[in-house]
C-alpha cells in the first residue's frame, strides 16, 4: 500500500457540480500507468470542499475503476465527529487507507492533534497515513507528537514535508524519523520538487500530485531515484522546474493540474468549483508548452 507512486488526480467540476465522467477518465489514465496506490480526495481532490455523500460517493467510484490498486481517502474536517463519519462513510465505500490532517480554523495544539488522531486511530480498520502540511493546516509536528502518534494502533505512513530534501538535512531529517518510527510505518515524501530526492535517499512512496496526472513522469522518476541512477532522477526532476514554478506562482499545484486536465482533454475548460479561478492565459500557455516539450505523460 505504501511504497512506490500515490498518485493524487484532482476532483474536477462542471458548473459547481463534480463531473464524474471526468474523474472516470482520470482514474482510467492512473490505473493503465498501473500506480501502486491512488489518494482519491487528497488536498488536490479538494476533500475539505466535499460533502460526505460526495466522499462516499467518489470513494465508491474511484474503487471501481481502480480494480486491484488500493485506493486511500482524505477525510479532513474541522471537528473530529465529523472526520469520524467521514472515515466510516469512505470504508464502506471501499477505501484502503484513510489520509488524515490535523485541519483547522483556530490553529491547534499538540494535545488537540493527539486526540484526533487517537480517536480516529481506534475507529478505522485500515491503515492512517499521517498529513503533515504545515502551508495548509498551520501545524508542525514534533518528533515528541510523531513518537505518541506513532504508538497508536492503524497508523501505516507519516507524509512529510519534502523541503529538507532541498539540502543535506533531509537524509538526516529521513534518519531521524527511522530511528523514532516503528518499522511498519512507512515514510512519504510530499512536495513534488523534492520527490526525487526524498525517494533517493530512502523515503518508501511519493505522494505526488503531479502523478496525478503524469503517473509515467513519476513512475520513471522514481524508478531512476530507486536504481544506482539517481543523479539522473534529479536531473529530470529538475527539467520540470518549470513546473514547480508555476506551483510557486499559483498558490500550489491544485491550479495547475487543473490546467492539465484540461490541456489534456480529461476536463472542458475550467474544473475548479468556485471561489477558486484558473491560472492565466499566460501561465495556461506557458504550461502547454512545458507539457509538449517536456512529454509529460
Amino acid at each position: 500500500m505504501f511504497t512506490g507512486l500515490s498518485a493524487f488526480p484532482i476532483t474536477p467540476f462542471k458548473n459547481e457540480h463534480i463531473d464524474h465522467n471526468a474523474f472516470v477518465r482520470i482514474i482510467e489514465n492512473l490505473v493503465s500507468a498501473n500506480v501502486e496506490s491512488i489518494c482519491a480526495m487528497g488536498s488536490t481532490g479538494l476533500y475539505p470542499y466535499l460533502t460526505r455523500a460526495q466522499l462516499s460517493e467518489l470513494t465508491t467510484l474511484a474503487v471501481e475503476q481502480a480494480t486491484d490498486i488500493p485506493v486511500m481517502v482524505g477525510v479532513g474536517a474541522l471537528r473530529t465527529i465529523d472526520v469520524l463519519h467521514n472515515v466510516e462513510a469512505v470504508q464502506k465505500a471501499g477505501a484502503k487507507a484513510v489520509l488524515l490532517a490535523p485541519v483547522s480554523y483556530h490553529p491547534l495544539n499538540e494535545d488537540e492533534v493527539f486526540s484526533l488522531y487517537s480517536a480516529v486511530s481506534q475507529a478505522v480498520s485500515v491503515p492512517v497515513c499521517v498529513y503533515e502540511n504545515p502551508r495548509v493546516t498551520n501545524f508542525t509536528f514534533s518528533d515528541a507528537l510523531y513518537r505518541r502518534i506513532a504508538e497508536l494502533p492503524n497508523i501505516g505512513a507519516i507524509k512529510i514535508p519534502g523541503m529538507p530534501f532541498a539540502t543535506q538535512q533531509g537524509s538526516e531529517r529521513l534518519a531521524t524519523l527511522r530511528g523514532l518510527l516503528p518499522e511498519h510505518i512507512a515514510i512519504g515524501v510530499s512536495g513534488d520538487a523534492f520527490g526525487a530526492k526524498g525517494m533517493a535517499e530512502g523515503c518508501d512512496l511519493w505522494l505526488s500530485v503531479i502523478g496525478g496526472m503524469f503517473p509515467r513522469t513519476v513512475k520513471h522518476i522514481i524508478a531512476l531515484a530507486q536504481s544506482n541512477e539517481s543523479a539522473n532522477a534529479n536531473t529530470v526532476s529538475e527539467s520540470l522546474n518549470g513546473v514547480w514554478e508555476l506551483f510557486a506562482r499559483n498558490g500550489g499545484g491544485l491550479r495547475v493540474m487543473a490546467a492539465v486536465a484540461d490541456i489534456l482533454g480529461f476536463c472542458e475548460g475550467n474544473s475548479l468549483p468556485s471561489p477558486f479561478l484558473p491560472i492565466s492565459s499566460k501561465d495556461h500557455m506557458e504550461l502547454d508548452n512545458l507539457i509538449n516539450k517536456l512529454n509529460l505523460v
